[in-house]
């Protein structure tokens, strides 16, 4: 199962969460949809993905889109996104 804690940032306090959830074993095929459904559930937009992103996900747990990750405008810090082992 992948679950995977997402968090809204501002000024290092947490003003939005959620916990994506779905079946199947971890595929970085499909990282881009888990994202998707992560931004469309918080109503923000969202990040480019790109190689590293999905290295230091696999490598480290854990994955922070920064303001440069976005192209539209958002009214937050970043994106936290960590992965919750089962």
């Amino acid at each position: 199962m992948v679950k995977i804690w997402a968090k809204v940032m501002l000024k290092d306090k947490i003003v939005k969460q959620f916990t994506y959830e779905r079946e199947g074993a971890m595929d970085y095929s499909l990282f881009f949809d888990y994202v998707k459904d992560i931004c469309e559930a918080l109503d923000i937009p969202t990040p480019v993905i790109i190689k590293t992103h999905l290295f230091n996900y696999a490598k480290y747990n854990v994955l922070r889109f920064k303001k440069d990750d976005f192209v539209e405008s958002i009214n937050f810090d970043k994106l936290v996104l960590e992965n919750i082992f089962i």
